[in-house]
């Protein structure tokens, strides 16, 4: 194994000490894998206080010590030092009533969650592989260590995060596994929405997120009710070839893996279901789909308690995921300043991926409407390129121009700079400071007509 020198010193420090000291975990599971793991953790005999008698002078962290966890900071990363421990009951199915101590690292490999992250490893010994962990690394499965209706009973997460590494790793469930995990779906209800995202946003980002969704929909269903009615969904069309919740799925892997993106292609579609119609020849319809699921992708994603920011882009996305932007010459120029106006760059060639991905999660011989979002990338790219005005700050007037020429501070201001831009888009007008300076009076002295009219 491939082991940063900061974990080594640390396993070399409590072994000085005449303690027991393995990597464990995470870190073995990846460096088993030939993944570079994003932390270590180190498992020990040596209780709490020796472990910091042991590293006196570096900067301790005691924020898990009633768990027997000393985070200690070494060459600026920090490492996570642990007691070999038991685990008492679980009364409210997250945490340990109780901790207690033990002097047996297999003990400590037992309460862990699933096999492949219940394996030790140091230097001098190397690998311990009590319950068979090495084997499903190789078989691509993961199990629960032990009776796993009891693992979910302990902790209800746990659920979640077979799901979770199922999709990142790309593993199955042990058919035992998936058994309990259902059977004991309904335990999800009590974990704290906060540690339901993070573990959504890992599973919908995971390389096999599409499987685990259409797969596993019913047990993601309990903290994602809205799953239940997009799932077997006939769409009715053409179109489509796919139920709600599978074209959805299949639109999930088509975007990058960016949270964000990845929640607006599961969203995009979830108001179906309630405006669903169908005409004399039985086609199916869905007017005014996206604004509902956009409700649907807010009340969802505000009651997991994801952060604002999130929440505005997901929604804004779902919301306008099939807005169009295919139209002819300097009307498609027109139309993407309107959205790079609307969303600026970024988030506008989100809103492309996204298209594009609903595209590719129709029928078949419907796929090429991609071609559609490659045009309007295309476009979008040279109007950047060319520095072409769609937004007030390219605008060739600003509002002090405004007032010195004339135009009376306050609201008036920002309608008229509004206006003006949208000519500008239009072609109607050019972004030159004195023609748009003519245009604005022009359009205050009509509105100046128009209130003495009203008068």
């Amino acid at each position: 194994m491939n082991v940063p020198s900061y974990a080594l010193d640390a396993i070399a420090r409590l072994n000085a000490a005449g303690f027991d000291a393995w990597l464990v975990g995470g870190c073995v599971r990846d460096s088993l894998m030939g993944r570079v793991p994003e932390d270590y953790d180190v498992t020990t005999s040596a209780p709490p206080e020796q472990t910091e008698a042991v590293f006196a002078g570096e900067r301790l962290i005691e924020t898990g010590l009633k768990h027997g966890t000393v985070t200690v900071l070494l060459d600026g990363s920090p490492l996570e030092i642990t007691t070999y421990r038991r685990d008492g009951g679980y009364s409210d199915h997250r945490h340990p009533d109780e901790v207690l101590f033990t002097p047996r690292l297999e003990d400590d490999l037992a309460r862990r969650d699933f096999t492949v992250n219940a394996m030790a490893w140091n230097p001098t010994d190397g690998l311990v592989d009590c319950f068979g962990g090495q084997k499903d690394l190789a078989d691509g499965i993961i199990r629960c260590v032990g009776d796993p209706e009891r693992r979910f009973d302990e902790d209800a997460l746990r659920i979640l995060r077979a799901l979770r590494f199922s999709s990142v790793l790309g593993f199955a469930l042990e058919p035992e596994t998936l058994r309990a995990a259902r059977a004991k779906k309904d335990s999800l209800s009590l974990v704290s929405r906060e540690r339901i995202a993070a573990e959504l946003v890992k599973l919908l980002c995971g390389r096999d997120a599409v499987r685990v969704l259409t797969t596993c929909w019913d047990i993601l269903a309990v903290p994602l009710p809205e799953l239940a009615a997009m799932a077997g969904f006939d769409q009715h069309s053409r179109y489509h070839c796919y139920d709600v919740l599978t074209h959805c799925a299949v639109a999930v892997g088509a975007v990058p893996p960016e949270p964000a993106l990845r929640l607006a292609a599961l969203f995009h579609d979830a108001g179906k279901p309630a405006c669903f119609t169908r005409d004399p020849d039985g086609a199916g319809h869905f007017y005014g789909h996206a604004k509902v699921s956009a409700r649907l992708a807010q009340d969802a994603l505000t009651r997991l308690r994801f952060d604002r920011e999130t929440v505005t882009r997901v929604t804004t996305l779902v919301g306008l995921h099939d807005v169009p932007l295919e139209f002819p010459g300097a009307e498609r120029d027109r139309a993407v300043k309107r959205q790079l106006r609307r969303l600026g760059e970024a988030d506008f060639f989100r809103l492309l991926d996204l298209k594009r991905a609903d595209a590719l999660a129709h029928a078949p011989q419907y796929r090429s409407r991609t071609l559609t979002c490659d045009r309007a990338a295309e476009t979008a790219r040279r109007i950047l390129a060319e520095q072409q005005c769609f937004s007030l700050k390219d605008l060739a007037v600003n509002g002090t121009d405004l007032i010195a020429a004339g135009v009376p501070e306050g609201p008036a201001i920002g309608r008229l700079l509004n206006n003006l831009l949208e000519a500008v888009i239009a072609g109607e007008a050019a972004n030159e400071k004195q023609a748009l300076l003519s245009r604005a009076a022009d359009l205050a002295a009509a509105v100046r007509t128009a209130e003495k009219t009203t008068d």
